[in-house]
């Protein structure tokens, strides 16, 4: 006997009506209206810049100074610039009145010659053996021009195993040898140096100034 308060659907379901709700997606109810994501590090500029009654104008073409937000505004407007927040934590923040397109690719520009200047050098490791034979001197010596053409520092140094030390003269002649056919991309800081059953000599590469 069917049951008179039957209405149909799934009984799980409390709202009635045919078919399975789906569930509640709370991450895609959060996110559905949100705007764009904006880059942390960029500065907010013109109507970006919310809760802020007063800034501190600094500049070339204006006076130095503090305004209320909306005239900084028009002034940024009149100019066909834009307002740009360049310290947000002070009190008041300082905008300054610039054509942000510029300001953003100075930045960038900066940074790209700070990197540059704060390069990390590498030192390249090449050892030699004092009965070292012509053809390997060659490989080695070629590998090493590359090394110093791409600003890294050579640490070269000939190993003494066994009796072989009776040849420290050998190796001062190979160390000296192979800085002079580098010279035109490295330059030696100092004199070969023997530690023990090691010869070293250090190379850097030679700054070249553009004419």
């Amino acid at each position: 006997m069917p049951n008179p308060n039957f209405k149909g659907g799934n009984n799980n379901n409390k709202g009635g009506g045919g078919g399975v709700k789906p569930p509640f997606n709370k991450d895609f109810n959060r996110n559905r209206f949100r705007g764009p994501a904006q880059d942390d590090d960029a500065n907010r500029i013109n109507e970006q810049i919310r809760g802020v009654q007063e800034v501190r104008l600094v500049g070339e073409n204006i006076e130095t100074g503090i305004y209320p937000f909306k005239k900084a505004l028009e002034m940024a407007k009149e100019q066909n610039l834009d307002l740009v927040e360049i310290s947000a934590k002070a009190t008041p923040p300082v905008c300054k009145i610039i054509d942000y397109s510029k300001f953003k690719y100075e930045q960038k520009k900066k940074q790209k010659e700070l990197k540059a200047k704060t390069h990390q050098t590498v030192v390249k490791e090449i050892r030699f053996g004092p009965n070292i034979d012509e053809h390997d001197f060659e490989f080695k010596l070629k590998h090493a021009h590359e090394f110093l053409k791409e600003g890294n520092k050579i640490k070269a140094y000939v190993q003494f195993v066994g009796r072989t030390i009776v040849f420290k003269e050998r190796g001062e002649v190979i160390l000296l040898r192979f800085a002079q056919a580098l010279e035109e991309v490295g330059k030696a800081d100092q004199l070969p140096k023997l530690e023990g059953k090691r010869m070293t000599l250090m190379l850097s590469p030679k700054v070249t100034t553009k004419k």
